[in-house]
């Protein structure tokens, strides 16, 4: 199998389990896919053919059927046949099993049949989930036929199961992993570490995996503070979406290689705007939320419900990064170090929103960059390393239950160097992007600002000739800070993740995100951009519409900590108001009583044109 696609999976399962919707949900996020259909028949039994064409209805319109029908060959043939590129759902192998025992074709060697697909299935340069029921558990047939039936399917799904890399039970609507390619345990891939005895993590959506050198990347050493509050207020909220485990294709390789055209999951695209359109029928006093809109429509995107709920467990990431030259001018380093050791000590102004939010802060420091001014801020290793230890702090965040993550930095150059990238990815202008300086005292540095601006333009003439590609202005440019945010907003969007970016730094990982895998940026909000027009033309265009325009300069991270109360009581509400009785569509319920069920006109109460 190709090392740029996803592996092969088999899900079995009894009648009514639920074992197609399951499959056909490891695929969603797929452009298109080919339903092979295997079953024959069914011409004259409606109950069959209502089964068949409820299948039909679930399927996108953007996916093709292929129906292999009595031919069993021509299964075989498709997986042979199919490219890189594509994606099968096999449903269901039973079907095929029964066409392989057709009268028609005996005498006939049924084994090398079974053989010959499963040494398709290890070939396939697709990615292919199959669909087979599980008779085993069943009891034994009373005819030969049931029982030659029963034998077969056995022994097909023992030859797949070998040949697939992940193999699930699904019962009563429930998935289990009964094979995990032992890739998925190793520290390299968005799966967190863990003892082989461990109980199997939940799965992460893989990106597309592409052939790299291999990289080595240390444990990342990241400090989690949990800043106190005096009196924490709970955020009541009801299980949903965001509770349950992230069950999708396993990764191919033994490491994640980050690449552009990374295939990750998408936000629901219908919840958000049916939430959107229900907030104009809820029973508000005035004209509802306003601007608030847009962080219900987001959540309900990200949880794939109407009704979301608010955020309870944020996690803020804190990078820390350290630019050298003229992009870090007028920025104190002992002072940075000041407010990163508050930080660590539960103190400062990051640490006290975080606990009145409930939120915990992930801490990590990461190397200093050369002046871009003079060369590359980072080595092609250095952006490997810092992209695949923001995707694991992403992937730590969601096993430890998060629902929210949030991008802060605290550093030195990163307005400078956010203002170069944004300048290499959308072709703004650094004098127009690039942040004042402002000194403690509210005092505005435009000497410093001036040289950063220098060694903006000067950066950007050295790589004039450069490619402009998503690792090319991480090593140009960004650095391993920038790369650790990118690589943060790829690892948060495999595990559905939602993100807030707030700053400079966000904004600029953003748009480098958005080469890599276009979907990440479905998986963040803007919050408020500060009066910063890089944080606002960058927003533009990811096509972030910032939700309150507050003009916070707090720092990065903590603007967006400060309005999460609001945005929290926004979504709350949202979930929690029931429908104006007005917009209730049948009488006799909460809306109109059966008295109002005709309308009578009333008496004029003086002359009119009708009575005059």
């Amino acid at each position: 199998m190709s090392d740029d696609r996803w592996h092969t999976v088999l899900v079995l399962g009894g009648i009514r389990s639920g074992k197609s919707a399951f499959a056909e949900s490891l695929v969603a996020d797929a452009p298109a896919v080919r339903y092979v259909a295997t079953a024959t028949g069914g011409e004259d039994d409606p109950e069959w053919l209502g089964r068949i064409e409820a299948h039909q209805r679930r399927r996108p319109q953007s996916w093709s059927t292929e129906e292999t029908g009595a031919d069993p060959a021509r299964l075989t043939e498709l997986l042979t046949e199919a490219k890189p590129d594509e994606t099968l759902l096999v449903d269901d192998l039973g079907g095929w099993v029964a066409a392989v025992l057709d009268p028609a074709r005996q005498p006939n060697d049924d084994e090398a049949d079974v053989e010959a697909l499963a040494a398709a299935v290890r070939t396939c340069s697709a990615r292919v989930v199959f669909v087979s029921p599980e008779v085993g558990l069943a009891l034994v047939p009373t005819t030969p036929v049931g029982r030659a039936f029963a034998d077969a399917l056995g022994t097909t799904n023992q030859a797949l199961a070998e040949a697939c890399d992940r193999v699930a039970l699904v019962v009563a609507g429930r998935a289990v992993w009964l094979k995990e390619s032992p890739e998925a345990a190793t520290p390299v891939v968005p799966a967190p570490a863990a003892p082989a005895a461990a109980s199997p993590a939940p799965l992460v959506e893989a990106p597309a995996i592409i052939p790299a050198p291999p990289v080595e990347v240390p444990p990342v050493e990241a400090t989690v503070v949990s800043p106190e509050v005096e009196e924490p207020t709970p955020v009541s909220r009801t299980p949903g979406v965001i509770d349950e485990p992230t069950m999708v294709l396993p990764l191919v390789a033994s490491q994640t290689v980050i690449e552009p055209g990374m295939e990750l999951p998408l936000p629901d695209g219908d919840a958000g705007p049916d939430a959107r359109d229900r907030l104009a029928t809820v029973d508000f006093p005035g004209a509802g939320l306003g601007r608030l809109v847009e962080a219900v429509e987001f959540a309900a995107a990200t949880q794939s419900t109407v009704t979301p709920q608010p955020w309870s467990a944020v996690r803020v990431l804190l990078l820390s990064g350290r630019h050298a030259g003229g992009a870090a001018a007028g920025d104190d380093i002992e002072d940075v170090e000041r407010r990163v050791a508050q930080v660590e000590n539960g103190e400062g102004v990051l640490s006290r929103l975080a606990g009145s939010a409930g939120a915990d802060i992930a801490v990590l420091r990461t190397g200093e960059a050369a002046p871009i001014e003079d060369g590359p801020a980072a080595t092609d290793e250095e952006v490997e390393r810092a992209l695949l230890q923001g995707w694991h702090l992403a992937d730590a965040a969601a096993e430890a239950g998060k629902d929210l993550l949030v991008l802060a930095s605290i550093g030195t150059g990163t307005d400078a160097v956010a203002a170069a990238v944004s300048v290499a990815t959308t072709g703004a202008e650094a004098v127009a992007v690039l942040p004042r300086v402002l000194l403690p005292g509210g005092v505005i540095d435009d000497e410093s600002w001036m040289v950063r601006c220098a060694a903006v333009r000067d950066a950007m003439h050295r790589i004039r000739r450069e490619p402009r590609g998503a690792k090319d202005v991480l090593r140009e440019l960004g650095g391993q800070d920038f790369a650790v945010a990118t690589g943060a907003l790829l690892g948060a969007a495999a595990r559905r993740l939602p993100v807030v970016l707030d700053g400079p730094v966000g904004v600029a990982a953003g748009l480098i995100a958005r080469d890599l895998a276009s979907q990440t940026r479905h998986w963040s909000m803007l919050v408020d951009v500060g009066n910063l027009e890089l944080v606002r033309q960058g927003g533009d265009v990811l096509g972030l519409n910032p939700v309150l325009d507050l003009g916070l300069g707090l720092g990065e991270g903590a603007n967006a900590l400060a309005a999460l109360p609001l945005l929290r009581t926004a979504v709350g509400l949202a979930s929690a108001v029931g429908v104006h009785p007005a917009m209730l569509a049948e009488h006799g319920d909460e809306g109109l009583s059966d008295d109002d069920a005709e309308f009578i006109e009333p008496e004029p109460d003086g002359p009119g044109p009708a009575s005059t």
